[in-house]
């Protein structure tokens, strides 16, 4: 009886841990997501998103949409997309995106592409080897606002000098849509502090 009350008692004791631990996170996410860096900079960096066959997804047109505000302001001067190709896409992310710049009237010469990534990890790691090439010295990274947290921290620990710049128009506005996407963060974002992946 003694031990099983400890084991109940240890349990307890873990999943409180647990609690507040995601409960930090999420405050960190949710709390960071609302802070956007002034430029300039060298470019945006989109991080990458799901593309609809040819197309760029709503959630990507609207990172893309805000690069492309950030270009015409003159706070940046070139346009990074990455994201590489899913087996049922027609294109890849970055390609789609170039698309769809170039559409809008952006110069295909402003537009840097990495098209190989498929996680937000490898988006910013591969995407530092193509700034590196391209000379760009410091981004500042476009995405939702909820992604901005994780992604400012791989930035920022892969060595690549990085402001925050979240889209405004989220397609993530109601709360049916921004809850999944905030624990999806919170689950992601433990996952990279403790292994790094």
């Amino acid at each position: 009886m003694g031990l099983a009350h400890r084991s109940y008692r240890f349990i307890t004791v873990l999943l409180a841990v647990g609690l507040l631990v995601c409960g930090g996170l999420a405050w960190d996410i949710w709390r960071f997501a609302g802070y956007s860096a002034p430029g300039p900079a060298g470019a945006a960096l989109v991080l990458g998103a799901a593309v609809l066959g040819d197309v760029p997804s709503p959630v990507l047109i609207e990172r893309l949409r805000h690069a492309q505000q950030l270009y015409e302001a003159g706070v940046v001067s070139r346009i990074v997309v990455t994201g590489g190709r899913s087996p049922e896409d027609e294109l890849s992310e970055a390609v789609a995106s170039r698309n769809w710049l170039v559409e809008q009237g952006v110069p295909a010469g402003d537009i840097v592409l990495e098209d190989q990534s498929r996680t937000t990890l490898e988006n910013l790691q591969f995407a530092r080897i193509v700034l590196e090439q391209a000379g760009i010295r410091d981004v500042l990274i476009v995405s939702d606002p909820l992604h901005m947290r994780r992604a400012m921290l791989i930035a920022g620990r892969m060595g690549v000098a990085a402001g925050s710049s979240p889209t405004r128009t989220s397609r993530y506005q109601t709360w049916d849509t921004t809850l999944p996407f905030l624990a999806r963060e919170v689950w992601f974002m433990g996952q990279y502090l403790l292994v790094g992946l």
